[in-house]
């Protein structure tokens, strides 16, 4: 059996464990630089606020409707996510941590399980430890356990929070209840072309040809369909131990002009992929620098370039990295735009251990050593306590977060203060 795990309006819950007053008052949280919505409460969902609406245009009817407004804070929820899934990993039951907020566990038939008393203990134990509600959707195959996570989504007091599609005939009614464009991997394209066959919900696409679903949707498709008869067929997915790719990129606070400025984001983008190549032990072959202007501004000059920097050589040093990255900057700034946006990405990433010299030129081996003491003083005493001299000594992050909450769990300053 599949267990899905999923935390309940996780960002404006987040908000709530610090304020309880916030409890069944409509919150949105907003992107980067307070840009757009990016998660709601079903509060503000009732209220009709849409999912990616622009903070700037909703601003008049969040206050007429008491909508409380938080810009996004990555710090505590990363670190409440951190605290939920240490809870649910108490189990004999294989994982995988699918995002932020959600988590699936498989028990094999050798594990003899009451589901039901299994996911009210661990909602209770998670809503004790952390304050943070969840929906446990339990099922014989992984998408069909997120079915069963929808139901007691959409049907929280009748279910207690835990449902479970265990018989055939639950399964049936459960998608026929589910819309085809609700259905996990199902985009948004592919619901359009659904709809267009009046294909209106998921028992509707498991009555569809397998060679239909294979031409139209491929191999996947196919999978997921299989998963929604019953059949098990998609598994647990185990997250690779090296990343492919690594991205920083960031929307600035407000408009850049000058090299030195853009000069000193990119340097300290180009540091933190560094710092997550040196996590996961690995080097980095290749970066790809890019500077674009804003969309929204029409009356600025439009302008925007990349560029890739095929490195000499393998490397990890933050030093290193952020030289090439300033070099790559140098090739495609054009003084006159107005930069809004910017962003370094490494790729062609190998494990430290299976990197090759070269006869003429390396990696500084100084430092190896060097960047593991900076890496050892930073998590010791903070994020980027220690930082080049091409960065900015002041802020690391230079966001527009004017409704930011304090980080509460990740900041010795922002820690509660009980009166007695």
């Amino acid at each position: 059996m599949f267990v899905l795990i999923d935390c309940n309006n996780f960002y404006a819950s987040c908000e709530r464990v610090f304020r309880p007053e916030l409890n069944n008052k409509p919150i949105v949280v907003l992107s980067n630089n307070d840009g757009c919505v990016i998660a709601r409460s079903n509060e503000a969902k009732a209220l009709g606020i849409p999912m990616g609406a622009a903070a700037f245009k909703f601003e008049k009817e969040f206050q007429e409707k008491g909508v409380h407004v938080f810009s996004a804070n990555f710090a505590l929820y990363g670190d409440m996510s951190r605290r939920v899934m240490e809870i649910i990993s108490r189990t004999n039951a294989e994982i995988e941590f699918y995002s932020i907020d959600e988590a699936f566990l498989k028990f094999n038939s050798k594990n003899a399980v009451n589901f039901q008393e299994y996911g009210s203990q661990l909602k209770e134990t998670v809503l004790r430890c952390t304050g943070i509600p969840i929906s446990v959707g339990v099922a014989p195959t992984k998408a069909l356990s997120k079915v069963a996570n929808a139901i007691v989504k959409k049907f929280q007091a009748k279910t207690g929070g835990v449902y479970i599609i265990d018989t055939d005939e639950k399964r049936l009614k459960a998608i026929k209840w589910l819309g085809s464009a609700s259905i996990w991997g199902i985009g948004r394209q592919h619901a359009k072309r659904l709809a267009a066959m009046n294909v209106l919900n998921a028992y509707a696409f498991t009555q569809l040809s397998d060679e239909w679903v294979r031409t139209h949707l491929s191999v996947v498709g196919l999978r997921l369909k299989r998963d929604l008869e019953g059949i098990p067929t998609l598994d647990l997915e185990q997250m690779p131990e090296t990343k492919k790719s690594i991205m920083v990129t960031r929307s600035f606070e407000k408009s850049y002009t000058e090299f030195n400025e853009l000069r000193e984001r990119i340097s300290t983008f180009a540091v933190c992929c560094a710092e997550k190549l040196r996590q996961q032990q690995s080097y980095c072959q290749t970066i790809f620098v890019f500077i674009r202007t804003s969309n929204y501004d029409q009356l600025d000059e439009k302008y925007g370039n990349q560029f890739t920097f095929q490195l000499p050589f393998p490397t990890n040093s933050s030093i290193e990295i952020s030289k090439f990255a300033i070099q790559a900057l140098r090739s495609i700034f054009k003084t006159g735009p107005k930069y809004k946006k910017a962003g370094v990405i490494v790729y062609g990433i190998m494990p430290q251990n299976q990197v090759q010299l070269n006869l003429f030129q390396n990696s500084n081996p100084r430092h190896l050593q060097l960047m593991q003491a900076v890496d050892k003083l930073n998590s010791s005493y903070g994020q980027q306590k220690i930082r080049l001299g091409s960065q900015d000594n002041k802020r690391i992050w230079k966001m527009k977060q004017q409704r930011l909450s304090p980080c509460y769990t990740t900041k010795w300053s922002d820690i509660l203060t009980v009166n007695s």
